[in-house]
């Protein structure tokens, strides 16, 4: 198993801070230096760097503040050649069948470059934005039918699903996507665990403590086995990665002095009322304090003072965050979502930095190894008679 990297795109907006500039005040966008609207220029930019970096794919957001992922992600194949697009969306705002025809569509005219990251949404406010009144367990049972029939109809043949959420009669994508997309899907509560167990390739998990990680990869590795199939796992980190550990903690400690007690005060407020058992988790990290924030070496809570989702980072020296990649790796972590502020740059020190440390290592496929270090990967000659 090798490690397989994967970077992001801040197609809600960019820049030099962890200050969300949607979410906690109008005044942000005003106040604050440095930040990037997410134009196709910009965006284009970070995902042509993270293609010549080696990294496999991006991940593009989903929700209120962000630009339609399935839209801005199609545009952006047609500035890459080989870059993956780690898709963001909810099953509830759509139909599962026109998600599968939606996803075979992308896959033909992407050839092949698209993976599917599966959203059920921990924040009541924000489904409701979209029409969506149902609450935390009944949004994953939801998720369990929508994934069944997405499934069902990617066979090629008409399908039937009669359950509590969806009624399908004849289901079908007439050509069904090849590559099927992988589906990674991220949920900490007892609610979300059978689902991951059932429909996902990858189960992505946001950045806790190494021994937090091996707890939820047990936990899910088992019920998957109950259900006859294997997932792999990820995880969701950003990454603070400089020539030396004094220049990375210099950065992390100037994008914490960016933070006002009033700023962080509204964040955790409005973090506080997610239901989300993850995002509770990533709060209870740090208890919204800026004391202590290293919570395990390398590992920085700070970003989820003021920004939700995955609210930790690898802070160090390059060789120190491919320690702690290659630690999570031994647990059996495949997948790495990375991502930094701002998006562009550290994209750069992670690509020129880690990844050669990775590579050093034996950890990257050949073929990622071969961007990492200029070499080209080993051709490998079948012997026939």
């Amino acid at each position: 198993m090798t490690v397989r990297l994967h970077w992001f795109l801040p197609t809600g907006g960019d820049g030099r801070t962890l200050v969300d500039r949607h979410a906690y005040g109008s005044n942000i966008g005003r106040e604050t230096r440095g930040l990037r609207t997410p134009d196709i220029e910009y965006l284009a930019q970070i995902a042509k760097a993270a293609e010549q970096l080696g990294f496999e794919a991006v991940l593009t957001p989903t929700g209120t503040w962000c630009e339609d992922a399935w839209l801005t992600t199609v545009a952006l194949a047609q500035h890459t050649e080989r870059l993956k697009f780690l898709v963001a969306f909810r099953p509830g705002l759509l139909s599962p069948t026109l998600a599968a025809q939606m996803a075979a569509t992308y896959q033909r005219l992407t050839r092949g470059r698209l993976l599917l990251n599966v959203v059920t949404g921990g924040d009541s406010a924000e489904q409701r934005r979209f029409g969506d009144h149902l609450d935390h367990d009944r949004r994953y049972e939801r998720t369990d039918e929508f994934l069944s029939v997405v499934r069902g109809v990617w066979q090629g043949e008409p399908y039937d699903f009669h359950g509590a959420h969806y009624d399908v009669d004849g289901g079908l994508t007439s050509l069904p996507p090849d590559p099927v997309p992988e589906i990674f899907f991220g949920g900490s509560s007892q609610a979300a665990g059978p689902v991951a167990a059932r429909h996902a390739d990858v189960y992505l998990t946001w950045g806790e403590p190494p021994a937090q990680v091996k707890e939820k990869i047990d936990w899910i590795r088992s019920l998957a086995e109950r259900e006859g199939r294997t997932v792999r796992f990820g995880i969701r980190l950003h990454t603070i990665s400089r020539d030396s550990s004094a220049d990375a903690w210099s950065t992390a400690n100037r994008l914490l002095d960016d933070l006002d007690s009033g700023t962080i005060a509204a964040a955790q407020a409005a973090l506080g009322r997610s239901e989300s058992v993850g995002q509770r988790r990533m709060l209870e990290l740090h208890g919204g304090s800026r004391d202590q924030l290293e919570i395990y070496p390398n590992l920085w809570a700070g970003v989820g003072l003021v920004r939700g989702g995955a609210g930790t980072a690898l802070v160090g020296s390059h060789a120190d965050v491919a320690d702690r990649i290659e630690e999570y790796h031994a647990l059996g972590v495949e997948h790495f979502v990375l991502s930094g502020y701002p998006h562009l740059e550290e994209a750069y020190w992670f690509g020129e930095g880690v990844i050669p440390e990775l590579a050093a290592r034996g950890l990257l496929s050949p073929a990622t190894a071969s961007l990492a270090t200029g070499r080209p990967a080993p051709l490998l000659v079948a012997r026939g008679r």
